[in-house]
């Protein structure tokens, strides 16, 4: 039994693929160390792995009560390696690990990987290269999108010092390019998609494997009234927790298009300060829903297609409208629009009744499902989780690690 460190960005998108996959690892017997946050604590040891705290504010895409964005972003975050690097290695010392998992956007990821000279394997919870996601934007006409992620000269300049620092202090190499590090490539890098559903190929080398979505058997411990969808025909929506900039104006479209409709309209709002709405009857509005579950109620979905989201909505074959938001959700959108699985709308002219046109034709064309079926196949081939352990053994074999 191999002793594995598992390292991942607090956040749900991040997060799920990675308990999926320790989840497996756990069932063929490695011995699994897990540094989150106390909101993943319970998960983390639901599937027997071992739990640790990360000691400082990790969760760099945290919202304050009345921010539109995240207080540092993923970006922000480059100028604080030591509570990346120093406070991890603090609570490993005396644990020799034999080999490191960790999230593409865990910030330094690599740098942990050289000090602790380990083979590594790489979770993409974004599922496009650097180079494929900066060739695929599709900014919104806000200002500060129109620059790669919000990055500027000036952030570049100041990172120069901290990365020679870094570089220095633990003898490591960093690349030269901030944008090297918001995609941190592993030995072997797990891609949570099939070779149907990407572009093209020619972005990924030999060490990505396609293992389909991140589905497994979540635990829920969710008070969730089924009883009211029986019988209905139920919208579930879901726009992801990080860019909020968004939620008031979409939220209240979202109140419009669809009260005093037949539809049950289901609507996961994290951290949503609901007393500032007048929500319609027909609403359910939980900070936290059981989605996997939902989905078996689900007659359409509105999605900002974030890659778990996407990955759910079409393995379960459930057809949905997107409303892309930021970083990889545009590529994503798109690239099932290209393949006729859904309609995609534009976040700067959206409107209600363009939202609700939108699920009227999804719902109403057969074709639509026609085409969810053919990418949820392709999914549903691609191996998942246990593909994906048995390519982290094949390369642990060969550097020596595993017999």
């Amino acid at each position: 039994m191999a002793k594995v460190l598992f390292l991942s960005i607090p956040s749900h998108g991040h997060m799920n693929p990675m308990l999926g996959l320790a989840a497996e690892l756990v069932n063929q017997g490695e011995h699994v160390t897990f540094f989150s946050s106390d909101e993943f604590k319970k998960s983390i040891e639901d599937i027997g792995a071992h739990y640790l705290a990360y000691q400082s504010d990790m969760n760099i895409f945290q919202k304050k009560p009345g921010d539109t964005k995240p207080q540092k972003g993923l970006m922000g975050s480059l100028m604080e390696p030591k509570k990346f690097i120093d406070d991890v290695l603090a609570q490993i010392r005396d644990v020799k690990f034999d080999y490191i998992v960790f999230s593409a956007a865990y910030p330094y990821a690599t740098t942990i990987k050289q000090i602790l000279n380990l083979p590594s394997v790489s979770s993409f919870a974004v599922f496009v290269t650097m180079k494929e996601l900066m060739e695929s934007r599709n900014p919104s006409n806000d200002a500060h999108e129109k620059k790669p992620f919000g990055v500027d000269q000036s952030l570049i300049d100041s990172f120069k010092p901290v990365r020679e620092k870094v570089m220095q202090q633990y003898g490591v190499t960093i690349p030269e390019n901030i944008f090297d590090l918001l995609i941190n490539k592993g030995d072997l890098n797990i891609i949570y998609t099939s070779e149907y559903f990407i572009r093209s190929k020619a972005y990924y080398d030999d060490s990505f494997i396609f293992v389909g979505p991140p589905v497994y058997d979540k635990k829920y411990n969710v008070d969730f009234p089924f009883d009211k969808l029986a019988g209905k025909k139920v919208i579930y929506i879901s726009m992801g927790t990080i860019f909020g900039n968004h939620s008031q104006t979409l939220n209240q479209l979202f109140f419009e298009a669809f009260r005093d409709t037949d539809y049950v309209v289901v609507m996961a709002a994290h951290n949503v300060d609901l007393s500032t709405y007048t929500v319609p009857s027909n609403f359910i509005i939980r900070d936290y829903v059981p989605q996997l579950e939902l989905l078996k109620h689900t007659s359409i979905a509105i999605t900002h297609a974030g890659m778990n989201s996407i990955g759910d909505l079409l393995y379960n074959e459930v057809p949905f409208v997107a409303i892309p938001l930021g970083a990889d959700q545009f590529y994503m959108a798109n690239r099932a629009a290209e393949l006729g699985a859904t309609l995609v709308l534009d976040i700067n002219t959206i409107t209600a009744e363009a939202i609700k046109e939108a699920v009227d034709q999804v719902l109403t064309h057969s074709l639509y499902r026609e085409n969810i079926h053919k990418i949820s196949a392709s999914f549903k081939e691609a191996g998942g989780y246990k593909k994906a352990v048995a390519a982290i053994f094949e390369l642990m074999r060969q550097k020596g690690v595993l017999s």
